[in-house]
């Protein structure tokens, strides 16, 4: 008989990749913070907006680079939703529910803090997401302490997140549409829709597809990102039972392809080029302004108050359980490592505001708030003692 080694699970590789890329990108933005402050600093800086083609080196990675995380992203949604861990409206209930509580209080939380500053209001959505790599990686420190439950509570919850900030972008940051690129983009995405259709497995036509529907977007005035989730969409799924990762499958194929380029190449490079920041020329008013203020709390506070509320009220209300094995103090901590919003947070920070000034202050409010949520979350799961049956 032929031994036949079953394929590896494909949560269990995004947990470990996410780990691995998580420590990574937490020196990656370190590094960033000491290249920024240190006799390096202007060559930094000037090397960030160096035109390469059509755009700025900082504007490749922001607007091309991250494309590629963001289909990877919408691969992973498609996934959970119809193969995964999300695939029936029982499955999705927490999580959902829970992110929608870590987006909404996170916001009203920045509001109450800078909502009435002139121009600052834009920034509502910068707290309302969770940096699942950097999250996870944090997890990784602690070895078997955190039950696998929340484990995959903490994924799902972030995945879920990140559909949010995803339609967060579309709608809160278009300020203006090329109707004609437009039109194009629907034009390829009819275009890989019939592929997929007509039962095309290759995966060479859809990113062929991919990479002209990206600059469609590019130039129809959404944010280019976005093309790399609709382009995910469109990426065939076999749905294998019993092993959801199976090589046959052209999305698991595209997921497990594009993982490792993600993780330890794309993620960090985006937060070594977005974390920097000198604090030359910052006093304390703008430590302690409204804008960086509302981002850390919203973090810190807001992300903490809206999924664990969010998530009592599930079990004391009986929609759902809570996570297996899982005692209500490890259940705390890692809502609190969902207020690590790294990644997501600097980008909508980037599109909310353009003043260099401001942008200073988002990246001090949202290492500060992701940084304590870190540290914190890390304390209550080290000392959360042994797992309690559910």
């Amino acid at each position: 008989m032929t031994n036949r080694t079953s394929p590896p699970s494909a949560l269990r590789a995004f947990l470990r990749s996410e780990a691995a890329g998580g420590i990574l990108l937490m020196g990656a933005a370190a590094l960033a913070m000491i290249v920024a402050n240190s006799p390096l600093s202007a060559a930094y800086f000037h090397a960030l907006h160096v035109q390469v083609g059509p755009m700025s080196l900082l504007h490749w990675i922001n607007d091309g680079l991250m494309a590629l995380f963001f289909l990877l992203v919408g691969l992973e949604i498609k996934r959970e939703f119809v193969d995964g861990h999300l695939s029936t409206w029982t499955d999705r209930a927490l999580p959902a529910i829970a992110a929608a509580g870590g987006m909404a209080v996170p916001a009203l939380v920045y509001l109450a803090f800078a909502g009435s500053m002139p121009g600052l209001a834009r920034g509502w959505a910068i707290p309302a997401a969770t940096d699942i790599a950097f999250a996870i990686g944090v997890m990784a420190l602690l070895g078997n302490r955190v039950p696998a439950s929340l484990k995959l509570f903490l994924a799902t919850v972030a995945i879920v997140d990140d559909m949010g900030a995803v339609a967060i972008i579309a709608l809160a940051y278009t300020t203006s549409i090329n109707g004609l690129a437009l039109l194009a983009a629907a034009t390829i995405m009819g275009t890989m829709f019939v592929l997929n259709r007509v039962g095309v497995t290759r995966l060479a036509p859809y990113l062929l597809l991919a990479a002209l529907l990206w600059l469609a977007v590019l130039l129809s005035g959404v944010h280019a990102t976005i093309a790399g989730v609709l382009a995910a969409t469109l990426i065939p799924i076999r749905v294998t039972p019993g092993a959801p990762d199976s090589a046959v499958s052209p999305l698991h194929r595209l997921e497990h392809g594009l993982h490792p380029w993600s993780a330890f190449f794309i993620v960090p490079l985006f937060g070594f080029a977005n974390a920097g920041v000198s604090f030359a020329g910052l006093g304390l008013e703008h430590l302690l302004a409204p804008l960086p203020l509302g981002i850390a709390a919203g973090l810190f506070l807001g992300k903490q108050v809206g999924v664990l509320g969010a998530l009592w009220l599930c079990v004391r209300l009986r929609i759902c359980a809570r996570p297996s094995g899982a005692n209500w103090r490890q259940i705390y901590g890692v809502c609190l490592l969902c207020g690590i919003g790294f990644t997501m947070s600097l980008f909508i920070g980037g599109l909310a505001f353009t003043d260099a000034i401001l942008m200073d202050e988002v990246k001090i409010g949202v290492l500060g708030g992701s940084l304590l949520s870190a540290i914190v979350g890390y304390l209550v799961l080290r000392t959360g003692g042994r797992a309690q049956p559910a």
